[in-house]
């Protein structure tokens, strides 16, 4: 019999980062591919409302609310879904984001950084981005001797973007660790890969993105312009791509691999 190599069914995957637009569009996916989906976030709205989107179109999903940049909190929660839930297989780190202060604009010089600016950056997007719930979910997976881990890098990882001096420093640590861990735990099961979003919308950058009447601003003609598609990525576009990495049976030979799902936006150099 076929084997359906993109089906997710009797998987619980947590979702670190699922009450934003990108984390809560790949958990619908997740759940539309038959896993059991875990939303977890600290904001408890945006989380019950993806649980009820997830409810809504037959899936199954639980909301548990956790802080990516707090230990205990994620000890707490993993032990939640393991007593509700039971055993997570499958990882997403979708935390992190820009920080404003930790920007360069004209007005503000790479110098003029502080440093507890560029800590908050660093740390929301490596520490709570991939760190933390790594530590607390990952040996586990590593004693039950399976699990995917997807955690979630950016273009910038790559190809360091102007003014997001902090956020591009951090994304491209999000990539060395992901190839660090896929290779530590190479041989126990575990898979470490990561994605590589081009331009998605969101809550972090739309206000440099659009200005207030929703007109493109100057960045993202730029954007658009360094991107052969002439596009933003829509989020349902993440799914395909997170959904491969997921399940052992369509990418059990790929860790240390990062997918780059970005309209071209880094094959173009001129």
């Amino acid at each position: 019999m076929a084997v359906d190599r993109f089906r997710l069914d009797g998987k619980v995957a947590a979702v670190i980062g699922g009450t934003g637009v990108l984390g809560g569009h790949i958990a619908s996916g997740f759940a539309s591919a038959g896993a059991a989906v875990v939303v977890m976030g600290r904001r408890q709205a945006e989380g019950d409302e993806r649980v009820r989107l997830i409810r809504d179109a037959g899936g199954t999903a639980v909301y548990v609310r956790c802080d990516a940049m707090d230990a205990a909190s994620l000890a707490q929660a993993h032990r939640r879904i393991r007593d509700d839930c039971g055993e997570v297989a499958i990882l997403l780190n979708a935390a992190g984001g820009n920080q404003a202060n930790a920007t360069v604009t004209a007005d503000k010089p790479f110098q003029s950084i502080q440093l507890n600016d560029w800590h908050a950056c660093v740390d929301l997007n490596l520490v709570g981005g991939v760190l933390l719930p790594c530590q607390e979910f990952g040996p586990r997976m590593v004693e039950n001797g399976a699990g995917s881990i997807i955690n979630i890098a950016s273009v910038s990882s790559h190809l360091p973007l102007s003014r997001v001096v902090a956020y591009s420093a951090a994304k491209a640590a999000v990539l060395s660790l992901t190839k660090w861990l896929a290779r530590e735990w190479a041989t126990t099961g575990v898979r470490v890969n990561s994605i590589s979003p081009g331009f998605f919308p969101a809550e972090q950058n739309r206000r440099m993105l659009f200005n207030e009447d929703g007109t493109p601003t100057e960045r993202t003609k730029l954007i658009l312009g360094h991107t052969p598609m002439g596009r933003f990525g829509d989020p349902d576009e993440l799914i395909g791509a997170a959904v491969f990495l997921a399940s052992d049976a369509a990418s059990s030979f790929v860790t240390g691999s990062d997918l780059a799902v970005d309209g071209g936006f880094m094959a173009t150099t001129l």
